[in-house]
């Protein structure tokens, strides 16, 4: 395995931890308003991610990084072509942290109700978008010979394919978030909670399975690795048994490892498509020879060998900070002074 394959592999682990840690937070925020029934229930849920919300981020940062220096002509491709895509995934990241702060700093009904709505749109819109945006990445994007991504508006990126895989997100988190709920809640709240999930299993199952069958009989071409090696088999199946054990689970009262199956579930399905795309970084819509591969849009050997000093040195930290978190504020959510 090269320098470029092996960040490839950390790059794809990198963006998992961000979709498993800040998915629960946006199945959370999609849930709100409709879950909780009075001003207290809403507080417990928004308290079940308020002191690691910001922590979970940190992960979409460090992905962000890793693109901009081991894959750079791939981070700028993007960053140009997909400008006011990014802008609009900005500002549905702002207003849910706005929302959040917000809310909690007057007590009026209208005005908490207000950011209670600004919470739920903008998860919502977030988990949306990241949907289409990965959508774009599987179906290809229309790249020149320059490695530029050449669109006249961002409806361009408004495919059906992609517009599927946003609803198709939206089902996955909201699952993901429920399950998490369910952990953190107890009482009315958490029997509310619960019945809810069935329903998302039934919504996450239909969008899942057309958007793998849509996958598989178009030309995307992320099948292929599929038919030419029979090893990455193990990252779908491993994916279909997480989420068998994730329904098992959850129907005997096992919260915590319905989550966990939950949690493992994503990342297999992230691996799954990241197999299937590989050498691929960004493949072109218009000609397969201008794609940006793991190979020829990566840095220089020496600044990977730097990275992966560094990456040895730091990720343990990110994953002492994010395992501390998460050990430090285990267990039921319970409102104080300082809550939200």
């Amino acid at each position: 395995m090269s320098l470029a394959d092996l960040w490839y592999v950390l790059f794809v682990a990198i963006i998992a931890g961000y979709l498993i840690l800040d998915g629960f937070d946006l199945g959370v925020g999609m849930l709100h308003p409709f879950v909780a029934k009075d001003d207290r229930e809403r507080r417990i849920v928004l308290n079940s991610i308020g002191p690691v919300w910001d922590g979970n981020e940190v992960w979409l940062v460090v992905g962000g990084g890793v693109l901009f220096a081991a894959f750079p002509v791939v981070y700028a491709a993007l960053f140009s072509g997909f400008y006011w895509a990014l802008m609009l995934v900005l500002l549905t990241m702002i207003l849910r942290t706005v929302a959040l702060e917000f809310r909690s700093k007057r007590e009026g009904s209208g005005w908490r109700a207000l950011w209670d709505t600004v919470f739920s749109a903008s998860s919502y819109g977030l988990a949306f978008l990241l949907g289409v945006a990965f959508g774009n990445v599987i179906s290809g994007v229309p790249l020149n010979e320059n490695g530029d991504v050449v669109i006249d508006s961002i409806l361009d990126l408004l495919h059906p394919f992609a517009l599927w895989l946003g609803v198709t997100t939206i089902a996955m988190l909201l699952l993901h978030g429920a399950l998490y709920l369910s952990v953190k809640t107890e009482d009315d709240l958490q029997a509310r909670v619960r019945r809810w999930i069935p329903r998302f299993v039934g919504l996450f199952v239909v969008t899942g399975a057309v958007a793998a069958i849509w996958i598989a009989v178009s030309e995307y071409g992320v099948t292929d690795t599929y038919k030419d090696d029979i090893w990455p088999i193990v990252f779908p199946i491993g994916g279909l048994a997480a989420f068998v054990i994730l329904v098992v689970m959850w129907r005997r009262g096992r919260d915590v490892v319905a989550f966990f199956a939950s949690s493992a579930m994503l990342a297999l399905l992230l691996a799954t498509v990241s197999a299937g795309l590989y050498p691929n970084m960004l493949k072109s819509s218009t000609d397969p020879s201008y794609s940006m591969t793991v190979t020829n849009a990566s840095a220089a050997s020496n600044t990977l060998t730097v990275m992966l000093i560094v990456a040895i040195i730091g990720i343990p930290f990110v994953l002492l900070y994010t395992a501390g978190v998460q050990y430090l504020f285990r267990g039921k959510v319970k409102l104080t002074e300082s809550s939200y």
